[in-house]
């Protein structure tokens, strides 16, 4: 009986998706950069994929798990190349909306100076659909555009020191929540975050009960109350704008495939 492989996501404690398991958010990222491949994350040859387009991850879309659960369900292949990266001009904040999923999810807010450290994810033209589908990106009202980040405001330097010309991020189109000082919230995890969002709003408790557990099950999936949620942010007064609006977007109208079709979509520098 051979030894178990070292290289599986269950191996790795990579496997679980904030998909089936919300208060994880945004899931287990890697210690190092590596090639997601169904199950197992590889050691990862080059980092630069030029026939790919490289987008950003800030939330669950740089964990393994929730990457792979997003692929299977389109039966596309989660091949993925994943790079830590060093991102200088964006910070962690917390979208403005719920999330079906039942979470509060996170957004990048333009933060100048901030260094982030963060995952490039390289997705080729069917991958890319599925992520903007996931995201909402075609829908007139999904959560998320994608706009380019382009190195004349943002410095993304790979583990290698390279630096790339550009790359893709996925930006809140309701904008981000602050911390009640005019600076935008940071992400500090679900569980924290539910927990002082419910502590600090009576409605919101009202709406999801008292507890991150109770939020999370009342949540999923309920599509009338995550939206009264999202309204209550707005309401409330606990949203501004992201500062990342004025970026150049992908425009809803080039999405002329579905995911799996082979919609034809270029890196940023081409």
């Amino acid at each position: 009986m051979g030894r178990p492989d070292p290289h599986t996501l269950e191996a790795l404690g990579l496997a679980e998706a904030p998909r089936d398991h919300p208060l994880s958010y945004p899931g287990k990222w890697p210690q190092e950069s590596g090639l997601l491949d169904g199950d197992r994350l590889l050691p990862l040859e080059q980092l630069v994929h030029r026939d790919r387009v490289p987008v950003i991850a800030v939330g669950s879309n740089a964990c393994p798990a929730q990457l792979r659960h997003k692929m299977a369900e389109y039966a596309v292949s989660s091949t993925v190349p994943l790079v830590k990266a060093r991102v200088t001009g964006i910070g962690i904040g917390v979208s403005a909306h719920v999330s079906l999923m039942g979470y509060v999810s996170a957004s990048p807010f333009r933060a100048p100076g901030i260094v982030s450290e963060l995952f490039i994810t390289w997705l080729d033209e069917a991958q890319l659909a599925v992520i903007d589908a996931s995201e909402g990106v075609p829908a007139p009202t999904g959560a998320y555009d994608r706009a380019r980040l382009s190195s004349d405001d943002f410095r993304i330097e790979l583990e290698s020191g390279e630096l790339l010309p550009g790359g893709y991020a996925y930006v809140n189109r309701r904008g981000v929540l602050h911390d009640g000082s005019g600076a935008p919230r940071a992400h500090p995890g679900e569980r924290p975050l539910l927990t002082s969002l419910l502590a600090g709003s009576p409605r919101l408790r009202e709406l999801f009960g008292d507890t991150p557990e109770e939020f999370c099950s009342r949540a999923r999936l309920d599509r009338a109350l995550c939206a009264q949620g999202t309204r209550l942010f707005a309401e409330e007064g606990l949203v501004m704008p992201s500062g990342l609006e004025g970026l150049e977007k992908h425009l809803r109208s080039q999405q002329t495939g579905s995911p799996g079709s082979g919609a034809s979509l270029s890196p940023p520098w081409m």
